[in-house]
């Protein structure tokens, strides 16, 4: 008899790729197991018509689906690892990490090759990331920012019915629902650092269900979890959110583990960038240490103005 498990998914067309990835390498490796999906409608699934930075809520994606981890109605749950918050509830764990994905921003536009840089003057551009907008904005303050909702395919769907020049979407999510042909071209991290956790998936499951963290270790990936472990810290630190236009890359490499981070203004005009290089074995640690040097660099500043429409300061 197989062991059955319950998996909570959102349902999209890229959470679905992404749940049903997780179901297919679980019972490939585990023959006597058999995942069966749930899918569970978020906050973020049900208001497409504001933009995501004006809802406030870091848990837009996650939310509902925790109450159902925590009511036990699943066992657990496959996120984009950026769209789950840097405070997991109490009584959840993050038990699994996969092998990350690529993890740069596409350009999407009418023309194979083009670049940010060989865009049309007063190009338009839609996007529904703050950190996407500050960077772009940063890179060429002449082009004009659309808001931009909704999954994969219908954000490149309303492309093509638009007069927009181009979006800008994650190539994980691209390549995963094998819309590659769209691609423009691939925008260097140098150019634009990605949102923490991009391309990589995090598994979540309640604190106490051990057989359940013991049997997703067989798909964890230790350096993609120590990677975004320094990222999802650095924007801890920050309090960072939706509403901030931050973004952070980790490598582990041979000599250490290296961090790579940015801060901001919203229209693009100031920005502060700072690298870090420190040991695998301390994530948590680089994380801070880089966060803090971004608020001595200024940062501090961006963050407050943009908190205290909002919440509050930083301290």
């Amino acid at each position: 008899m197989k062991h059955k498990l319950i998996l909570g998914t959102r349902g999209s067309e890229l959470a679905l790729w992404q749940a049903n990835f997780i179901k297919k390498q679980l019972e490939n490796l585990h023959k006597n197991l058999f995942v069966e999906l749930k899918i569970i409608k978020t906050k973020g699934d049900k208001v497409l018509d504001v933009a995501l930075s004006k809802i406030g809520d870091k848990s837009l994606f996650t939310k509902e689906i925790e109450n159902e981890l925590l009511d036990r109605k699943i066992d657990f749950a496959v996120h984009s690892l950026k769209d789950l918050q840097t405070q997991i509830p109490d009584g959840l764990k993050l038990a699994a990490v996969t092998k990350r994905h690529n993890v740069e921003d596409v350009l999407i536009s009418r023309k194979k090759g083009t670049t940010i840089y060989s865009l049309p003057e007063n190009a338009k551009v839609a996007t529904g990331s703050l950190r996407r907008r500050s960077q772009l904005l940063h890179l060429r303050p002449d082009i004009r920012i659309f808001e931009l909702r909704g999954n994969v395919p219908s954000r490149i769907e309303k492309f093509l019915n638009s007069d927009w020049d181009a979006i800008i979407l994650a190539r994980a999510g691209v390549e995963r629902l094998r819309l590659t042909k769209y691609i423009s071209s691939y925008i260097p991290t140098e150019l634009f650092l990605p949102a923490v956790g991009q391309g990589a998936l995090g598994i979540e499951t309640q604190e106490r269900n051990y057989s359940a963290i013991e049997l997703l270790q067989s798909i964890h990936d230790e350096n993609s979890f120590i990677a975004t472990t320094a990222e999802r810290s650095l924007l801890r630190s920050l309090e960072g959110g939706c509403q901030v236009p931050i973004g952070a890359l980790a490598e582990v490499k041979n000599s250490g583990l290296y961090l790579d981070a940015f801060v901001g203004t919203l229209d693009g005009t100031i920005s502060y960038r700072k690298k870090i290089r420190g040991s695998k074995l301390s994530p948590e640690k680089l994380g801070k240490q880089l966060a803090k040097d971004l608020l001595n660099a200024g940062a501090r500043k961006i963050l407050n103005d943009i908190y205290n429409n909002s919440k509050g300061i930083i301290k």
